[in-house]
């Protein structure tokens, strides 16, 4: 089949093989060639976004790709970007906006109406740049999916890309799981099929040696590689809800207790502080309590917040949080865990579920309205009222207001932003981003009373970019890959 030789896609044989970290790495491997490399994903999902140059939002993984290429992160780059909401319905934005909730039988009927907004972004990518490298999403093999497809080989058969096929060899069953994939897939799908990696292996890859010529034979694809584990990832801002629960963080004496509800959201504000060494941040799984000895505890973002505060009070973590503010301890809500620290969330118009009104955890003398309007845009926000500014942005629906709102906790431009308990110890605001700016967190971790080092975190995950892309450059044949794709 003749295929685009501009683009490059990479699929996996299941969700969560490791794909994102690989676009991600070959991003920076090739534009250091000298190439001029975009990420793109025809749909995602995933509750950690990203605001664009362009005023939109797309998954925080092209995001970071679009870092690893040295471009400007643009809403072409994921152009269908589920948010889930529930077990069946998802918030669908399409071109970086919202265009409404669905459930999943209604998402399938209406995918055959985005291919054409999918295609209008990959076109224009693959027009600026020498290289698009394409991110499928799940697996291909997944037959009762088939139809409609806009993720995987719906996708590379209508833009005609060529295929590499990904797999993790960390969750065991990677010989059968490549091969079953190539026997599922229709004859004019492994027609686009070029080579195939192997992920995340763990000791020594001649291990892995006696499997290549199975491989080969079984499912026609060239071996690209076999890419060994790479231990500092956890550096990099994760987006797929499932790296959560193993994220490391250094082990300092400052801990920070994060409840890990349901639906969190834009949990790669964690990162910057996890990764400094006087801290600890500790993920609270349900059936925990929070633990009494932690300094803060951070109710991070949430894509549907009444059901996540309904989940928090069900763990008991409201009657542990009441606990640790009476023993002095510090409160940070993020966008959604500053509504719930509230008085009352309303919901009139079933933005994000079922219409009503819950009463939130008291916390902070004010109260919340979601409304259908999302604000999405970045900001330079200062801390209230004299200290560092920062770089953050706004992801939101929703107005929150009352008493507590008259000690913001920052000032943007002529306008005021979030709140503060009258000690100062209670702080909301719907502001991501910020402690990735280092002069704010070290100001900040001061005011906590933790110690503040001289880290510098985007450098830390500009390096470990720099680092990923030195070992592909060891462990796959790129030159043969750029052959393959022209």
């Amino acid at each position: 089949m003749p295929t685009n030789h501009r683009a490059l896609m990479l699929q996996g044989t299941g969700s969560n093989v490791g794909k994102s970290l690989l676009v991600a790495g070959l991003c920076r491997a090739l534009g250091r060639r000298g190439l001029r490399v975009a990420p793109f994903k025809p749909q995602n999902m995933s509750n950690n976004a990203a605001v664009t140059v362009d005023g939109g939002e797309i998954g925080r993984a092209q995001a970071l790709q679009a870092l690893a290429a040295g471009v400007p992160a643009h809403t072409d780059m994921n152009p269908v970007l589920l948010k889930p909401e529930t077990e069946r319905g998802a918030q669908v934005v399409v071109q970086g906006r919202m265009r409404g909730r669905y459930d999943a039988r209604a998402y399938h009927s209406l995918k055959p109406e985005l291919m054409p907004a999918v295609l209008a972004s990959f076109e224009r990518l693959k027009a600026a740049h020498d290289l698009v490298l394409v991110e499928g999403a799940g697996s291909p093999a997944e037959v009762n999916l088939r139809q409609g497809d806009i993720a995987n080989m719906g996708f590379a058969k209508a833009a005609a890309v060529p295929v590499v096929l990904v797999g993790d060899i960390e969750r065991g069953g990677v010989i059968a799981a490549l091969v079953g994939t190539v026997a599922l897939l229709e004859p004019d799908e492994r027609a686009l099929l070029r080579g195939y990696i192997v992920n995340r292996f763990r000791g020594d890859p001649s291990l892995f040696d006696g499997a290549h010529p199975i491989l080969e034979a079984r499912t026609g694809l060239a071996n690209l590689g076999v890419v060994t584990w790479f231990d500092d990832a956890w550096r990099l801002p994760a987006e797929d809800v499932m790296d959560l629960d193993h994220r490391k963080s250094a082990q300092g004496a400052f801990k920070i207790a994060v409840p890990r509800t349901p639906r969190i959201a834009n949990f790669d504000d964690l990162d910057p502080l996890a990764a400094e060494p006087g801290v600890t941040v500790e993920i609270v799984r349900p059936g925990r309590p929070l633990p009494a000895n932690a300094d803060l505890v951070l109710l991070p973002g949430s894509k549907a917040t009444r059901s996540d505060l309904a989940a928090f009070r069900r763990e008991g973590w409201d009657i542990d949080l009441r606990a640790h503010v009476r023993r002095g301890g510090r409160v940070l809500g993020l966008c959604g865990g500053y509504q719930m620290l509230g008085r009352s969330i309303a919901d009139p118009d079933g933005i994000e579920g079922a219409p009503g009104s819950d009463p939130g955890l008291g916390l902070l003398a004010i109260d919340t309205v979601l409304t259908g309007t999302k604000t999405l845009t970045t900001v330079q926000a200062r801390a209230w009222p004299d200290g560092p500014v920062a770089t953050g942005y706004e992801m939101h629906v929703g107005l929150s207001d009352g008493p507590d709102r008259q000690r913001p906790a920052f000032a943007i431009d002529d306008r005021s932003e979030g709140a503060m308990s009258p000690d100062g110890r209670i702080v909301g605001t719907y502001l991501h981003g910020l402690f990735a700016a280092d002069a704010f967190r070290r100001w900040l971790l001061t005011e906590w009373g933790a110690s503040a080092s001289s880290l510098a975190y985007a450098q830390t995950v500009e390096t470990t970019l720099d680092r990923f892309a030195d070992q592909l450059e060891r462990e796959l044949d790129l030159d043969r890959l750029l052959e393959m794709f022209g």
